[in-house]
């Protein structure tokens, strides 16, 4: 019975042995390749490329700002004492908005006219002078040419009355320039009067009543407010130097601002600035920009035009007679209209990527290359580390065919946000590689296997 048992115990054991050594063949070759089917290939994501219309759009941010902006600063110094607006009041031409003390300004006026008095009495007196002078020339004359009086006593008189007519032409021009002295102090006067010069909102009030005010005699006077037009906003961007050459005039755009968020405007650009704001000059850090103005079209601030509110009932639906109410100051995102291409083969901005053409001309050396000696290769490898590589850098997109992923080169033309125009190498319908980012930017090669698995969460579609 010892022995039965021992029999069956190497047999077990030699069964063991056995089903290892099968199960450690089967990862072997599973492994190699031989058995357990053909390699799944590299998992990426595709789309179809498609015809599409385009719209090319430069962005830029801003703020909004009304298009018509007055600001008001006194002509004359003084006291204010009278502020007949506050922030935010609507003013049609004409309004006053400010009174300056006016007392001594009509002092100066008084003071004038006393002048002006004294000047035209003395224009009497010389008036008079002259007559007396013009009798006395006449009277010697007569005698001189009779040879009664001397040529010295002609010539006296002569000159006197010279004289006189010379005094009483003094005596008018210093009336005019008194006059005009008296006309200064009256517009000065005037000027403690101060009036909206157009309809609009006053926007920025910087004074108070009692404040001390400069004028604009030797600089820039107090700035005391703004009169602004908040029906006609506008939002002023800047565009960087390689966008600017694609926008024109009278471009349409879509507007975003901070302060409703979600929602788009529409507007136009009125203004392409010449001269360019330059940044950081001289730095690493240098940015040059230049200032573009867009209109606000959609109608907004419809109770910012003086117009008389009339009470309604509200609307079931809000958002039928909603109308934005933009301030100065805000900020806003535009995206400018540029060039559009209508049904045009299209694929999304991440299908399109680079590829070295010239490392696969290097990679393509012909196999006695491969063979030579060592002495001959370490020299040409030599030779290799003083030439300057050159690089044949080209856009490319991968298309699969039959679960390979081929390479095409391709010319683009515009884009928008989401796709890119295909001028050539791609049609219609072509499956294209989209993703994922790191196998199609760097690991990707041409002809590689590939699987296609547009249902995985690793990959972002964009339609």
């Amino acid at each position: 019975m010892a022995k039965k048992g021992s029999s069956a115990g190497k047999t077990l054991l030699f069964f063991g042995i056995f089903l290892i050594v099968l199960v450690g063949a089967g990862f072997g070759l599973r492994a190699a390749g031989i058995i357990g089917g053909a390699e799944e290939g590299v998992s990426v994501e595709t789309e179809k490329a498609k015809l599409k219309t385009i719209t090319q759009l430069v962005s830029a941010s801003g703020k909004i700002q009304p298009e018509v902006e007055v600001i008001i600063r006194p002509d004359v110094s003084g006291e204010i004492i009278e502020l007949a607006v506050n922030e935010g009041d609507f003013v049609r031409k004409g309004d006053l908005l400010v009174r300056l003390k006016p007392d001594i300004f009509k002092a100066r006026i008084d003071d004038l006219n006393a002048a002006l008095l004294t000047q035209k009495a003395r224009l009497e007196q010389a008036r008079a002078s002259l007559i007396q002078a013009e009798a006395a020339h006449l009277k010697n004359k007569e005698l001189y040419e009779k040879d009664i009086i001397s040529e010295l006593d002609f010539i006296q008189t002569k000159s006197n009355y010279d004289s006189q007519k010379a005094s009483l032409k003094a005596s008018q021009y210093q009336i005019q320039s008194a006059e005009a002295q008296l006309r200064k102090a009256e517009e000065e006067l005037e000027q403690t009067v101060i009036r909206a010069p157009q309809d609009g909102t006053v926007t920025g009030l910087a004074v108070e009543f009692g404040e001390r005010v400069l004028g604009n005699s030797q600089m820039a006077g107090t700035e005391m407010m703004r009169v602004s037009l908040l029906d006609k906003m506008e939002v002023l961007v800047e565009v960087n130097e390689n966008d600017i050459v694609n926008i024109s005039a009278l471009d349409t755009t879509r507007i975003e601002v901070d302060a409703y968020p979600e929602r788009r405007f529409n507007g136009i650009v009125t203004e392409i600035a010449n001269s360019a704001r330059i940044t950081g000059a001289g730095s690493n850090e240098q940015v040059t920009n230049y200032q573009v103005k867009v209109r606000i079209i959609t109608p907004h601030n419809l109770n910012m035009t003086g117009a008389v509110l009339v009470q309604s009932e509200t609307s079931e639906n809000p958002e039928e007679n909603f109308s934005p109410n933009f301030k100065p100051g805000m900020s806003a995102t535009v995206d400018i209209e540029t060039k559009t291409a209508k049904n045009v083969v299209s694929v999304p901005i991440q299908a399109v990527t680079v590829r070295d053409f010239a490392k696969d001309k290097k990679d393509r050396k012909s196999k006695a290359e491969d063979t030579t000696n060592a002495e001959e290769r370490s020299s040409e490898e030599v030779d290799d580390n003083l030439i300057i590589k050159k690089e044949d850098i080209r856009k490319v997109v991968f298309i699969v065919e039959e679960g390979i992923a081929v390479r095409y080169e391709v010319e683009t033309g515009i884009s928008d946000n989401t796709h890119t125009q295909i001028l050539s190498g791609v049609n219609a319908g072509d499956e294209i590689v989209i993703g994922s980012y790191r196998t199609l930017s760097k690991n990707l090669t041409n002809g590689e296997k590939v699987k296609v698995d547009n249902n995985s969460s690793t990959f972002a579609s964009v339609n």
